[in-house]
């Protein structure tokens, strides 16, 4: 299964769900296809999808899928990472009106530098690209949020003895 996960920012990402739509309308596309598409206008035709799910709802299609199509934040990445899926991720772009920035660019391209997901800038290559993704191996992800707790927890302790 593929769970196509959008955002929660109030920006479009049509052209995302457009292209999705169109290769599961042509059969290239087999995988069943869940979809949250958040404030997306475009609305696809071939694939269940909703404007938001509950958390519960949330993570259980994240343990179902096999594959999270999503736009570029650490949210979602970090999370489908973190269950060990294969992660296709699409920064938003300013100039197509989807964010007020590019800052995703910076995001999507360091995880796929450190090998954890595929990037994908053109939606053209998006059936390429699920493709190679299922061929691929990746790093696996290891949060190092417990080395940062211990870490300021010392910090403060420190400051606290002052």
């Amino acid at each position: 299964m593929i769970f196509v996960v959008l955002g929660s920012q109030k920006f479009q990402f049509d052209r995302v769900l457009k292209k999705i739509d169109s290769l599961k309308n042509a059969g290239k596309i087999k995988e069943e296809i869940i979809a949250q598409v958040g404030y997306s206008n475009y609305r696809p035709s071939s694939f269940e999808n909703f404007d938001f799910i509950e958390k519960e709802m949330f993570d259980q299609y994240i343990e179902k899928a096999d594959t999270i199509i999503c736009h570029g934040g650490t949210g979602v990445i970090i999370t489908a990472l973190k269950k060990g899926k294969k992660v296709i991720a699409i920064p938003r772009d300013s100039k197509y009106g989807e964010h007020i920035d590019d800052h995703q660019f910076q995001i999507v391209a360091l995880f796929s530098k450190l090998n954890y997901l595929e990037a994908l800038y053109d939606v053209d290559d998006l059936e390429k690209v699920l493709h190679r993704s299922k061929q691929k191996k990746y790093r696996t992800f290891q949060s190092t949020n417990a080395v940062f707790v211990n870490e300021l927890r010392k910090d403060i302790e420190k400051i606290g003895k002052r």
